[in-house]
């Protein structure tokens, strides 16, 4: 435990100290990349909570991502900028979302539910692709990014600490949730279906809250998107988008506190950095992604915590 919060503490310390080190150096780009990196992982400890712990493979995540994204893009579209008023909506819009989608989709299992979440997720995508009114399959630029005043989000590293309080507050909350008595139950389903109606939990409904709890962090991370990026595609809603969070998950350890924070910028970095050498960079990637999964069962998070499931 003692070692654990060590290591959390080095982290949130390098992190915090990486804007005035690469002001000083002259190379502001890193702040803009690792907010990047964070947005995703917020989205990957989203997914965690469902897949690392609910024992749920959907296929579909990234659907809530484009919904927190165009939330925040459409209000800015009609002119209501303010940030507390989209981020409420895109949270609540992909709470809701997740609730229609996993009231049908969590009554199966297996393959059916892996297929039925990405069914959704591809209706979704397309959805976004036939509204000619909000830029259609070219996408939609942010007209103005969220305000909160007095935080000023056009501020490259007053956005880098929020993303980073936020994606510490996802952290902090998975914890708390899956600590808890719901937790506990939500683990227990994941292990044996079977004995947890035996001694009179009901999954589903665990299971259910979960969902609507992961679309909408994952909807939080999609409007933060829309603010780092200026401008919003379908592409965030596509089935490959799910599969990167997914192997965010599994690369830094299923079922951990931070290994869909460590797969997040272990994915991401290595990306960027094999996109600098070659533009053939994915025939690298993919050996190496093999090679991860072959040799670290836990993933990442099992290297730095031997007790750690």
């Amino acid at each position: 435990m003692r070692k654990n919060l060590v290591l959390w503490a080095v982290a949130v310390a390098v992190l915090v100290l990486l804007p005035p080190l690469v002001i000083a150096i002259k190379q502001p780009y890193y702040i803009d990349l690792i907010r990047r990196v964070m947005i995703f992982a917020i989205a990957a400890i989203s997914l965690n909570l469902i897949l690392g712990y609910g024992g749920l493979v959907s296929f579909g995540h990234a659907a809530y991502l484009g919904i927190g994204s165009y939330a925040v893009g459409i209000l800015a579209f009609y002119g209501l900028p303010g940030g507390w008023l989209q981020f409420a909506v895109a949270i609540g819009a992909s709470a809701l979302v997740a609730l229609a989608i996993g009231a049908v989709s969590i009554r199966t299992s297996g393959i059916y539910f892996i297929m039925i979440t990405l069914a959704f997720t591809q209706m979704l995508y397309y959805l976004g692709i036939s509204v000619a009114e909000f830029g259609g399959d070219d996408g939609m630029r942010l007209k103005a990014r969220s305000q909160f005043p007095p935080l000023d989000l056009g501020d490259p590293v007053q956005f880098y600490y929020l993303v980073l309080v936020l994606m510490l507050f996802t952290v902090f909350l998975v914890d708390r949730i899956v600590n808890s008595r719901f937790g506990m139950v939500l683990q227990a389903t994941k292990s044996n279906d079977a004995r947890s109606r035996a001694i009179g939990f009901s999954p589903y409904p665990y299971r259910l809250i979960a969902f609507v709890i992961s679309g909408a962090m994952c909807g939080l991370a999609g409007a933060l998107y829309a603010n780092h990026t200026s401008y919003i595609t379908p592409n965030l809603m596509s089935w490959l988008q799910s599969g990167e969070f997914m192997f965010m998950v599994i690369l830094g350890g299923m079922g951990t506190a931070a290994g869909p924070v460590l797969g997040a910028f272990a994915l991401l970095l290595v990306e960027e950095l094999l996109k600098g050498w070659t533009e053939y960079w994915q025939v690298v990637l993919g050996p190496l992604l093999v090679l991860s999964v072959i040799f670290f069962r836990r993933g990442l998070a099992g290297m730095f915590d031997k007790s750690d499931a």
